[in-house]
């Protein structure tokens, strides 16, 4: 199997954006408008109030994502994708495992996320790294189908 390297990176480097891109435009086909409105800027992810990350494979090419922003006293996780081609490979858990790491190294508690009824393989994986529903609480509260999940770290 293909080594992967999971690295922090700047949100706003140009293949990082392609890969939101991505990601966007997947979230499109499920959920339709832009994929996701909720505001999110570069400077969310700089250290110490958050950081990014990116799963990328020894032939450069990136394969996946997901970042951390300050939401109070929890992190926030922001932006979790893999490309339809490097799915069932664990990219996924090792991008989430960076994000927790990185979050409770930066005094952060609990990670907090909201997701969809229409991404269920993202339920199934939060669920069973110990995420557990909450409250909803972000950009889409109250919305139909929004599901809002918490890991105490």
């Amino acid at each position: 199997m293909e080594q992967i390297e999971i690295r922090e990176v700047r949100f706003d480097e140009p293949a990082v954006q392609e890969l939101i891109g991505q990601a966007m435009a997947e979230l499109s086909s499920r959920y339709g408008g832009s994929g996701d409105d909720t505001p999110v800027a570069a400077a969310d992810f700089a250290p110490p109030g958050g950081a990014f990350f990116v799963a990328q494979e020894a032939s450069g090419r990136l394969i996946g994502c997901g970042g951390w922003r300050e939401h109070g006293d929890d992190a926030e996780l922001k932006r979790m994708f893999t490309i339809a081609a490097a799915r069932g490979r664990g990219v996924a858990r090792r991008v989430l495992a960076a994000i927790e790491e990185s979050a409770r190294e930066r005094g952060r508690k609990r990670v907090i996320l909201e997701t969809g009824d229409k991404q269920p393989e993202a339920v199934a994986l939060y669920e069973k790294y110990g995420y557990e529903r909450i409250e909803d609480f972000g950009y889409y509260k109250g919305e139909p189908g929004v599901l809002s999940y918490a890991r105490v770290l």
